[in-house]
């Protein structure tokens, strides 16, 4: 029986599971989104959402505790500053996790999680990948093949 075996394998060893979501929390606190598989979204939303309520608590004890998790100073300090400043009233959900389809390699189901509020520089960061991508797409068109003169 597995009861009170909360969590998902996810196929990997326990130290390699710690440090995936370890670097998976610090990207989402650096970048506010981040892209992966669903199984792997729904089990970090667990974590960061408590790395963002220990941020609200704001004291050094929470402060402490998020950086024996968190891999970088400057995500742990984003998250005191700015992240939990915007969850401030919020009693809790504060990630979203939306679903994009299926990766073409391994058809695996992949998704985005991503802060529900996030902040204004996220949003200009993410609108500069997106007009980015949309020149790329262009510069990719190919002209119109005509078929060979017999």
């Amino acid at each position: 029986m597995r009861h009170l075996k909360a969590g998902r394998k996810l196929n990997r060893t326990s130290a390699h599971r710690k440090a995936m979501f370890r670097n998976l929390v610090t990207s989402l606190i650096e970048h506010e989104q981040v892209q992966t598989t669903d199984a792997k979204a729904k089990e970090l939303r667990r974590i960061a959402d408590r790395m963002i309520t220990l941020g609200k608590r704001g004291t050094l004890h929470a402060r402490r505790q998020a950086a024996s998790y968190v891999r970088t100073r400057e995500a742990v300090k984003k998250l005191f500053d700015e992240v939990a400043g915007r969850f401030r009233e919020r009693a809790g959900g504060y990630t979203r996790i939306i679903k994009l389809g299926h990766r073409h390699g391994d058809a695996a189901p992949m998704s985005v999680i991503e802060l529900t509020d996030r902040g204004e520089a996220a949003k200009a960061e993410a609108e500069r990948k997106r007009e980015r991508r949309a020149r790329r797409a262009e510069k990719k068109v190919a002209p119109p093949v005509t078929p060979p003169i017999s």
